[in-house]
């Protein structure tokens, strides 16, 4: 008689890998697709009439057992996963900056100065040549811009893609590493759907607003980047938030922006000038007032440019 505790074995086993077998194989002997992979014997058996439809499989997990998580990470002898935001991926060793054993003693002041040296030459030796040595200081300000920013993990992945891409088509030649990583940096946020305006990312960075602008529509052309453009809906909850203003205010906005959009009245205008337009109209009429000064700072836009976007749109609505 099979144990409990094997069964729930088996329908473990069942659920999270034999979910593709049951689809892909079938018993020869009575068509049935209830495929049952057995981990303790290495076979996969028909649940129906009990055919070992195959044996000795080959087991690739550890050679372990683990009954919790924290059991799993301490026998675990795997690293972390490799990583595009570093020029090695991640792949090289590095030696931690505090001055302690494995125990968390401190160490002698001869052993202090050993590893103080041991951490110099380990950072010469991890970058052969000077295109390693520019890859990692345009990634570590792409680090630096995307903290800067607030952008999540996967801006930073995306962002360090688009520069080794354009790295290694030369597009680097005859323009700043820093110019290039902002701009791949202001790429990647338009590709998560995360958008920065070119005035928040020149901000963070050390490269002029026009640089910036220049150098991103050559990479987005030459790398064949594929951008849509920016829908001034996604800069609205930001927006809110920094003002302060309810989700009835946020809500007329949206609504503000999809009924003039659909009138043809955002081609050719600037998405957070638009963005700030609607946020300014919506706060009128949801008596939550915001000068159009205070609209404007947060925004990056000039008070003109809200008012004449405003104009527009309370006259495609109908307001008076």
């Amino acid at each position: 008689m099979t144990r409990p505790t094997r069964q729930r074995e088996r329908e473990r086993d069942t659920e999270s890998e034999g979910e593709q077998e049951k689809g892909a194989r079938t018993c020869p002997e009575c068509a049935s697709e209830t495929i049952v992979k057995d981990a303790d014997r290495g076979e996969l058996v028909c649940d129906d009439c009990g055919l070992v439809i195959e044996e000795d499989q080959i087991d690739p997990g550890p050679e372990w057992r683990a009954f919790n998580h924290s059991e799993r990470q301490n026998k675990s002898r795997v690293g972390a996963p490799t990583t595009q935001t570093m020029h090695d991926k991640g792949l090289t060793t590095t030696i931690d900056w505090k001055d302690k054993d494995a125990y968390g003693r401190s160490i002698s002041s001869k052993k202090r100065s050993q590893m103080h040296r041991l951490r110099k030459w380990q950072e010469r030796i991890r970058t052969k040549d000077a295109g390693e040595r520019n890859l990692q200081f345009a990634l570590s300000e792409i680090d630096r811009m995307a903290s800067a920013l607030g952008v999540p993990r996967s801006v930073r992945e995306v962002a360090s893609v688009i520069y080794r891409r354009a790295l290694s088509d030369d597009l680097i030649r005859g323009r700043s590493i820093e110019g290039v990583a902002t701009s791949a940096l202001y790429a990647a946020c338009r590709k998560e759907g995360i958008p920065r305006s070119l005035e928040e990312i020149s901000e963070v960075s050390r490269v002029e607003r026009k640089e910036i602008g220049r150098t991103y529509r050559y990479i987005s052309q030459e790398l064949g980047l594929e951008m849509e453009p920016v829908d001034p809906k996604k800069y609205v909850p930001r927006f809110c938030s920094e003002l302060e203003l309810s989700e009835e205010v946020q809500s007329k906005a949206n609504e503000i922006i999809t009924t003039t959009a659909e009138k043809g009245l955002l081609s050719g205008k600037s998405p957070t000038g638009y963005a700030a337009a609607a946020i300014y109209a919506a706060s009128l009429l949801c008596n939550e007032k915001k000068t159009q000064r205070e609209v404007a700072d947060v925004a990056q836009v000039t008070e003109v440019t809200i008012r004449n976007r405003y104009q527009e749109q309370i006259e495609a609505m109908g307001i008076h």
